[in-house]
């Protein structure tokens, strides 16, 4: 009896080429989880703005440091890409720009797209 043939496993994604509609795919959920996990931070930061003029004083200096404007940057990035993508997966699904090209086309710009974004934010805050 024949065994039907495994397909190759090779799972170091730091050696893999993978196409631009892949790294889309992947930084789609990593950007979405990105965004769940800093739900948290975001609620204790607008509690805090909210409760007193202290309060509002208290979170825009937490802001303004150096490691949140980093990390607001990363989470720029992360609603800009997630956006992006979800708009192309909406697409995708109305089967407009399904062929190779234009998937490829429109995966290219999610991910430049996104970089761009985040420059722009870049440039009109710092």
């Amino acid at each position: 009896m024949d065994r039907p043939e495994q397909a190759p496993k090779f799972l170091n994604l730091l050696q893999i080429s993978l196409p631009p509609g892949g790294l889309a795919s992947i930084a789609h959920r990593i950007s979405g989880v990105l965004m769940f996990v800093a739900l948290p931070g975001a609620a204790w930061l607008f509690a805090l703005s909210l409760q007193n003029a202290a309060g509002y004083r208290a979170a825009l200096g937490y802001l303004q440091s150096a490691p949140v404007r980093w990390l607001t940057l990363l989470l720029v990035w992360s609603l800009a890409h997630h956006l992006l993508a979800g708009l192309r997966h909406l697409l995708l699904d109305l089967q407009i720009g399904i062929g190779r090209e234009r998937a490829r086309a429109s995966a290219w710009a999610v991910n430049l797209g996104a970089l761009a974004l985040s420059a722009l934010y870049l440039v009109g805050r710092w």
